[in-house]
């Protein structure tokens, strides 16, 4: 069977939908929450990480603009582990990709892999706390990050202000140092490290998003030191509830257009996909039987950790790869699997037609192929018949994959 002779219909995914009319504003109002803690003349940090939230530099503009309305001297550093690179250069350039730079902020950018051990975590395990050298010598800090699930495990605390607390700050020595203990250590060491984190007296508060299931801004909320823990655990349930997500229980075939950092910290996230590739963590639905990825994003900065989630990629995605940032991030994680190369063909044509040759479907006639954008843009999908739902709006049929006579398979006629 020809991928080019498989028909597809273009299909509308009921998501969460509730974004914010102005981010700006409601990034301002949130600070507000955070006021009596600044004071003129302070030099505030202002965490910022690598994940691609929509409009964080919106978010960031408004924080800087309300800190030195409060007569504050706000920088930015960056707080994203190791990534750039683990190198600071390597993490402006990240900042800069989403906008966030000293010309466009109007604030200095202080990157730096340097840190100071601010305390200890004895229980469950032994482990210095590090914190970003420039943040722990300023009069506060202030981290801004979106809460959502992880792509490496789930507990009370994942993705969100308290692991920016930790991960972020702390740069590559703390990921190290969290992640040489494996998901149980994400699990247990993260909260650990985030009470040390803030019983040292750096942290103002945080500046908590939540995005829609359109990846779309639809909270912003300030939270004081003492709310820390509370407030994540409780906007992780939120976001969970909210999540995009694919209606389906099984793939033969799922073609990813795109994959980046800035689309999830595993290039393509496990919560969308099914596919974890940790030892010892369990795979959840849909059940791909092959997933092929074909394009790495310009904000990625050549990282493509998350590449080996895919069992094909393009020619043209290995060649985006810079292997010494993507080692990095990998090795820094500890799940070496997620940076093995998967099995690379010319053409995105001869690796959608691979996977296609060896999924191992029963019935040829009842394909379940998806063609997705990336693990964020779920709102369209292009789907074969038999993952058709009646709750679904069908937006257009009789499609075909638009490659082209080089063999790309062409995204803008998505």
């Amino acid at each position: 069977m020809k991928i080019q002779s498989i028909g597809f219909k273009k299909v509308c995914l009921k998501q969460n939908s509730s974004p914010i009319g102005d981010v700006y504003e409601a990034g301002r109002t949130a600070l507000s929450a955070l006021g009596e803690k600044v004071a003129s003349g302070m030099r505030i940090a202002v965490a910022v990480g690598s994940r691609g939230i929509n409009q964080i530099d919106v978010v960031t503009k408004a924080v800087i603009d309300q800190l030195r309305m409060y007569g504050a001297e706000p920088f930015i550093v960056p707080a994203m582990g190791s990534h750039g690179g683990a190198t600071s250069e390597g993490q402006a350039q990240v900042l800069a990709g989403y906008g966030i730079d000293e010309e466009r902020m109007g604030v200095p950018v202080l990157s730096s892999m340097d840190t100071e051990i601010i305390g200890k975590v004895t229980d469950p395990f032994t482990m210095d706390v590090f914190m970003d050298k420039n943040a722990y010598q300023a009069d506060g800090v202030i981290v801004i990050n979106r809460v959502k699930a992880h792509t490496d495990f789930h507990a009370d605390h994942e993705s969100g202000i308290v692991k920016m607390l930790v991960i972020g700050l702390g740069k590559q020595d703390q990921a190290l140092a969290v992640h040489h203990f494996g998901t149980d250590g994400l699990r247990r060491m993260i909260p650990a490290a985030a009470e040390v984190v803030l019983n040292s007296g750096k942290i103002l508060g945080g500046v908590a998003i939540l995005e829609d299931g359109h990846d779309k801004v639809c909270h912003i909320e300030g939270v004081l030191p003492e709310d820390f823990m509370r407030r994540d655990g409780e906007l992780l349930l939120q976001s969970k509830k909210m999540m995009a997500k694919l209606p389906f229980d099984k793939l033969d075939v799922l073609i990813i257009s795109q994959m980046g950092k800035d689309i999830s910290g595993t290039g393509m996230d496990p919560n969308v996909i099914g596919r974890v590739r940790i030892q010892g963590e369990v795979d959840a639905e849909p059940c791909c039987s092959r997933i092929v990825t074909l394009e790495l994003t310009e904000n990625s900065h050549g990282n493509a950790l998350g590449v080996g989630l895919a069992d094909l990629i393009s020619r043209r995605l290995a060649e985006q790869i810079d292997w010494k940032a993507t080692q990095e991030n990998v090795i820094t994680s500890g799940f070496l699997e997620r940076g093995f190369c998967p099995v690379v063909m010319e053409t995105d044509l001869e690796a959608v037609q691979t996977a296609l040759d060896t999924c191992c479907a029963a019935d040829p006639e009842r394909i379940r192929i998806a063609w997705i954008r990336n693990t964020l843009e779920l709102g369209e999908v292009w789907i074969t018949e038999p993952l058709v739902r009646d709750e679904m709006e069908i937006l257009a049929s009789d499609l075909y994959l638009p490659f082209d006579k080089q063999g790309i398979l062409r995204l803008e006629e998505f």
